[in-house]
């Protein structure tokens, strides 16, 4: 049986205050403080800064995305169940973000919005408002 990870934005202070984070940190272990990485049954992934402002370098986002990725190739028996990062209260279009999960692994399960962006060779599983 996988094990399923709930996958959200978060920002660099670790603040899981609103939207998908506060879901995160009420439901899914992630940690107060934690701004990156797998807690509990959470990943996070930073689309905000320290002061909760959005990122405005969208490469910084990019890094954090293909660490993620490879996180989730290293752990294949993990469902990642990855909400629309970034597209909610950091203010990224579904366009600017989704794109950028293109190459993660079948264990990637996304927002059904993102199909449209990624096509049919991955999972999706429903959506998440933020």
């Amino acid at each position: 049986m996988s094990k399923t990870i709930f996958t959200f934005a978060s920002n660099e202070g670790g603040i899981h205050g609103a939207g998908a984070a506060k879901t995160a940190y009420e439901k899914y272990g992630a940690r107060w403080g934690k701004s990156y990485g797998h807690y509990g049954d959470s990943f996070a992934i930073p689309t905000k800064n320290e002061l909760i402002e959005t990122i405005a370098d969208i490469t910084r986002i990019q890094g954090y995305i293909a660490g993620f990725i490879a996180y989730a190739k290293g752990h294949r028996k993990m469902i990642f169940q990855v909400t629309r990062i970034g597209c909610g209260l950091a203010g990224f279009t579904d366009a600017q973000i989704a794109p950028m999960f293109i190459g993660s692994p079948k264990n990637c399960h996304f927002d059904e919005k993102w199909r449209q962006y990624l096509g049919d060779g991955y999972n999706y599983w429903g959506t998440h408002n933020e």
